[in-house]
């Protein structure tokens, strides 16, 4: 596929570090090509971060590069081989419908992966097509940039093009492709397929190249046990973030967790309404590994599986190094509760310490959930004052902990105005509610109508703000008897 001729003020700057790490760890390939690819939406501000024009990237040769049509210059695309635990099995996996263009070069000088998601069959497709439908890349582009403006590590959206082109799933679908961008696809799945089929100085060159392009500032006598230490600090970090807002991932493989720190795979992924720590939305979860309440222990079992990898290089004894390993995977439920109470003192306006903080956050948390409360918007009515809205705020359990909590609100030495800040601060007007999401796929997919996405993308751009007309999208959906479910959308 010859490389296009990209008007020179697209900005594209592409550099290729991850082609010239061991060959097996990737198959260097050009997307497969597509009919008739169109513009759905454009991250034009991401695009300016990057270096890049939007005006030019809706130019005609920037789609079909989006589409994977054309190749632009300078890009040497490849899939990455990676492994992974899924659903606690190991299974040897790949891009199998993504293809990596390189690295972007940005202004800042930083590199930014940019993949084609939904690009056609690679090697390590197995029996997929290696395509994508519309519905959950757009579903993708919006849980992404969410989760960004929440303030959350996250690979983003730059775009989405539609192909022309249906794929078969339960139904015949309008087909899409993804452009992702990441600061890396590195997975705790590509160290397992390092360790499994390279040898130990493979392992090593991987495991140099991770830490010179993440965490290159560090200093350490050995540089895979600092690795191994940022990695659980970084992920310690990311899932307290999930826990506050109320995220549910819904498939925390190995393959799933990065090494950079940073939430991937928007697959069946989706955001409690009624606060309940058994949330399972994934339709393939069935034993409730990865319910709402469970990511913190499988956080801690994926980097397990990690410091497995890095036994090799942490010393040359395998005991001492399985000993380093378990000593230093031990810290993350410290490093992830600190983190999780340091945010909900936040959320409920408290400013220093005290012993019972952790007593009077679990007895708000065991309140919402006995009386099948919305999360999000408990935090909110607490921020406001709204409580007089429901009857769950003159139940007599609710107003002794509201006599508690004003209470020690009172023996911190800060105004009211002062907690009420912070609160504003630390409980979002808005989350991307699962129904929202749904109601603008449906209008887009269906009747090829996106209004209703660009104005629940605008609303989500600024959940801290808490403007007016954020209102109508704080609302949790009716009740049914049908839970709401979730799918992996491959």
């Amino acid at each position: 596929m010859p490389q296009v001729q990209i008007p020179p003020r697209t900005g594209w700057n592409f550099k290729n570090t991850y082609a010239q790490l061991p060959e097996f760890l990737y198959t260097k390939l050009n997307p497969t090509p597509v009919k008739s690819p169109a513009l759905i939406i454009l991250n034009e501000k991401l695009a300016e971060d990057f270096g890049l024009d939007p005006a030019t990237l809706k130019n005609l040769e920037n789609v079909n590069v989006f589409a994977g049509n054309e190749i632009p210059p300078g890009a040497e695309p490849l899939a990455q081989a990676y492994a992974g635990h899924q659903f606690g099995h190991f299974t040897m996996l790949g891009d199998g419908r993504a293809v990596l263009l390189g690295e972007q070069i940005t202004p800042q000088g930083e590199l930014v992966d940019i993949q084609l998601k939904g690009s056609g069959k690679t090697p390590y497709s197995r029996r997929g097509d290696g395509r994508a439908a519309l519905g959950p890349m757009l579903r993708e582009y919006i849980i992404s940039e969410g989760m960004f403006a929440l303030g959350i590590p996250t690979t983003r959206s730059l775009a989405v093009v539609s192909t022309g082109q249906p794929i078969i799933r339960e139904t015949v679908l309008p087909g899409a492709i993804l452009t992702r961008t990441a600061s890396s696809h590195i997975r705790v799945g590509t160290f397992q397929y390092a360790a499994h089929f390279g040898t130990e100085e493979d392992l090593k060159i991987l495991a140099d190249y991770t830490i010179q392009r993440h965490y290159p500032q560090g200093e350490y006598d050995n540089p895979y046990l600092y690795l191994l230490q940022e990695v659980i600090k970084k992920q310690a970090s990311l899932i307290a973030q999930w826990m506050l807002v109320g995220f549910v991932h819904g498939v925390m493989n190995t393959d799933n967790m990065t090494i950079s720190g940073e939430t991937i795979d928007y697959g069946p992924c989706a955001f409690i309404d009624t606060y309940n720590l058994e949330t399972v939305f994934s339709s393939i979860d069935r034993q409730g590994r990865y319910a709402y309440g469970n990511q913190p222990y499988m956080a801690a079992w994926n980097l397990a599986r990690f410091a497995e990898t890095l036994l090799p290089l942490l010393s040359n004894d395998k005991d001492k190094a399985i000993k380093i390993a378990e000593f230093e995977v031990n810290k993350f439920f410290d490093f992830y509760h600190q983190h999780w109470l340091t945010g909900m003192r936040k959320k409920l306006g408290l400013f220093n310490e005290e012993p019972n903080d952790e007593s009077l956050i679990e007895d708000l948390l065991n309140l919402m959930e006995k009386h099948q409360q919305d999360y999000t918007n408990t935090f909110l009515a607490l921020t406001f004052n709204k409580t007089e809205d429901s009857p769950f705020y003159q139940n007599t359990e609710f107003l002794k902990w509201q006599k508690q909590w004003e209470q020690r609100l009172q023996r911190q030495g800060k105004s009211k105005e002062d907690s009420h800040h912070l609160m504003r601060k630390s409980n979002p007007a808005v989350i991307p509610r699962n129904h929202r999401v749904e109601e603008a796929l449906q209008k887009a997919v269906e009747e090829d109508d996106y209004s209703l996405l660009h104005k629940l993308l605008k609303v989500l751009a600024q959940p801290y703000a808490h403007l007016p007309e954020q209102k109508e999208y704080s609302t949790p959906p009716e009740p049914t008897s049908c839970p709401y479910r979730t799918f992996c959308g491959t």
